[in-house]
């Protein structure tokens, strides 16, 4: 072996001597340790059939604990900001995507759909229908674009304080409320 090899042994050595482990190994004194640990090992097999092993498996799965769900949890506002970010975004694109395939199958049915047809259906409909329509599309979509810049500003890592993150989940909801309702009323 090499010098520098011996040594680098010799200093590792001692040092692993210094450090209390608990990954060190136990050293037993004698033959009867070593029997009084392995006695608590016993490990017994029994032969099973398949369904015999389902049947274990499945009343073992009837005994464990439900895991925790989020109704234990405490609603907090950047959980449901969180999850409402999520909603209004499947909502946004799978709007578009419809009215982009309504487009698409009116053109190739036969049946064009043009904005001088959707004047005249949104014209023809009740006042309160309207007004709940416009808001079903202007609340998500103010909501989804505030607190899309206000990833956009986590993204420069600022406002990124548990206070900051709080401070501007207000103020997305203040946007929303007010900008919703200027969207919904014009």
């Amino acid at each position: 072996m090499l010098a520098s090899a011996r040594n680098f042994l010799r200093l590792t050595a001692s040092t692993a001597c210094r450090r209390h482990s608990l990954l060190r190994p136990v050293v037993l004194s004698s033959a009867a340790n070593v029997r009084a640990i392995m006695a608590h090992r016993q490990i017994t097999t029994v032969n099973r059939s398949d369904s015999q092993e389902e049947a274990i498996l499945q009343a073992q799965r009837r005994n464990r604990p439900v895991s925790p769900h989020l109704d234990i949890y405490e609603k907090q506002l950047t959980a449901v900001m969180s999850a409402l970010h999520r909603i209004t975004g499947v909502m946004l694109a799978t709007g578009f995507y419809g009215i982009t395939m309504a487009f698409a199958a009116g053109s190739l049915l036969g049946h064009p759909i043009d904005s001088a047809t959707l004047v005249d259906l949104v014209a023809g409909l009740p006042s309160v229908v309207d007004y709940f329509l416009k808001a079903v599309v202007a609340f998500p979509f103010v909501f989804h674009f505030s607190n899309g810049i206000r990833h956009l500003i986590w993204d420069t890592s600022h406002a990124t304080t548990l206070k900051a993150v709080y401070t501007t989940g207000y103020i997305t909801i203040g946007a929303t409320a007010v900008l919703g309702l200027l969207l919904m009323f014009a």
